[in-house]
């Protein structure tokens, strides 16, 4: 018969190295297989269960390409910073990203187990920190889906709007797209968004080649240019670094910075797409691959666009297309991908809140029963009506781009991995000096607790180099985060002061 997962919890035993992790989940699903024809019991279902698990590393590949792949504001980032601080920042952030990601995926083989799943990333951090820190994460991770959507049917209003030649009321337009995403969101399953993922991609990529034609043939699109960041007609300006003193200067460039975290924005939604994996200790594959050729994307889309518009460039960039057929042909198609990638934030998020929250606090039934069901449908309602009040509130791109990197994406993305993996290396270190473990009793011989300094030493030692680095990853990402709030706030506050962005208008800032 089948064995469920032995790992040991962390505290309890010695790091297993990765190589046994693979066997570990090949044999799992050689036994799962062989007890599918055997005599039912609770170990063969458990086996049985793990089987339904279908998602491959190819399909990972293409649910975080969905996610993460957004190049529309990379031209806007490098217009803010010049073309080598634009690309270097590109490729750092995107190092950063991918090493965070392998952190996330050492942490979820070390931590998942039969009897105690991983299924959400509150769950690591409550595995590691306590139930109290798990749910501050829960709720910073709803928030940022949430605001994520929000992002997404603003831009769609912004291009319904280019496509109506501004007719029709700006904020009714974004309203049709929160309609539209109550629709998509009735999908519950993350596996059925495997078609819609892959097709999204390749219509990302076909926005990216019409908006690079477009712009090396066409002028800028002054009008949008005018309307988003108030710049008037004239002669297309690049530069190498991009100058400028003052406090407006600054807030522009880390503006750009948290637009560039932005799109590299994805980690939170990597347990989840991990715990459906068959082989879950294949997630690098898919990880690594995508984070690469994302990066690439950018960089090489951004560098181009920048250099045919220079400070006219309009984020999200193919708006910025100045002949009406093309822009309206890339409008159309970034609209579908960029609701499927919507559909794919609102379910993750309502997922989470609704296991978090309700199924806790409240005992509602679960998602997949007759009541549930019920439920979720009413939930997906809420959340794209709480999308469209922020989105109509703050019709500002740039600007809430930059406020939900700041506040919410870096966070999941780079700060909480390296506290995470500081948090448990910590934990294992200390073990060393607890003694062998008596399976009767229940415990060890060990005489201090983390109330005592000789328990913090012992496990700082263990790894201290690697400790101390991500101590200082942690460290540099709250202090990034911190000064990308203080410049989103006052872009905002320049934006609403000067006229240029009002809450529930009815004027277009793009047509």
């Amino acid at each position: 018969m089948g064995k469920t997962n032995k790992e040991e919890p962390t505290g309890q035993g010695k790091e297993k190295p990765i190589e046994q992790d693979k066997e570990k989940y090949v044999a799992l699903e050689n036994e799962a297989t062989q007890d599918l024809i055997s005599e039912p019991t609770n170990t063969s279902i458990d086996n049985a269960n793990r089987m339904v698990k279908s998602a491959s590393w190819g399909s990972v590949f293409f649910l975080i390409t969905t996610d993460i792949l957004g190049p529309t504001s990379a031209p806007y980032s490098i217009s803010q910073l010049g073309y080598v601080p634009g690309a270097l920042l590109f490729f750092l952030f995107g190092i950063a990203a991918m090493y965070c990601g392998y952190l996330l995926w050492k942490i979820y083989l070390k931590l998942d187990s039969e009897k105690y799943p991983l299924k959400t990333y509150g769950d690591i951090v409550g595995r590691i920190y306590g139930p109290r820190v798990r749910y501050g994460v829960d709720f910073l991770q709803c928030l940022q889906l949430l605001c994520s959507v929000s992002v997404i049917i603003l831009g769609n209003g912004q291009g319904l709007s280019q496509v109506t030649k501004g007719k029709g009321c700006y904020t009714v337009l974004i309203l049709v797209w929160s309609l539209a995403g109550m629709i998509i969101g009735q999908i519950r399953s993350l596996q059925r968004f495997g078609f819609l993922a892959n097709l999204a991609i390749w219509m990302n990529v076909f926005v990216i080649i019409a908006t690079m034609a477009s712009v090396a043939n066409s002028a800028p699109n002054y009008v949008a240019a005018a309307g988003t960041m108030g710049i008037e007609k004239g002669p297309v300006i690049t530069k190498i670094i991009m100058s400028g003193s003052g406090s407006t200067a600054f807030t522009n460039q880390l503006s750009a910075c948290m637009n560039i975290v932005y799109s590299y924005g994805g980690a939170m939604v990597f347990v989840e797409l991990m715990s459906e994996m068959k082989r879950p200790w294949d997630f690098w594959k898919g990880m690594i691959t995508a984070q690469v050729f994302i990066s690439i994307v950018y960089l090489l889309y951004g560098l181009f666009v920048y250099s045919q518009q220079g400070q006219f460039v309009v984020n999200p960039a193919n708006q910025g297309i100045s002949a009406y057929t093309m822009q309206t042909v890339a409008n159309v198609v970034n609209l579908v991908s960029a609701l499927i990638a919507a559909g794919l934030y609102g379910n993750v998020g309502i997922k989470v809140f609704y296991q978090t929250f309700f199924q806790k606090v409240f005992h509602t039934p679960d998602i997949t029963s007759k009541k549930g069901r019920y439920i979720w449908c009413i939930a997906i309602i809420m959340y794209w009506g709480f999308a469209f009040i922020l989105a109509s509130a703050i019709p500002q791109f740039s600007a809430l781009t930059s406020l939900v990197g700041a506040v919410c994406i870096l966070q999941f993305t780079y700060t909480f991995p390296a506290i995470l993996i500081f948090g448990i290396d910590m934990q294992i270190g200390a073990l060393a000096g607890d003694g062998e473990y008596d399976p009767i009793s229940k415990s060890t011989n060990r005489v201090d607790t983390w109330k005592n300094a000789s328990r913090w030493i012992r496990a700082y030692r263990a790894k201290w180099l690697l400790n101390t680095c991500h101590i200082v990853l942690f460290l540099a990402s709250l202090a990034t985060a911190i000064l990308g709030i203080y410049s989103s706030a006052e872009l905002l506050k320049e934006s609403f002061s000067s006229g240029i962005t009002t809450s529930f208008t009815c004027k277009s800032p793009v047509a």
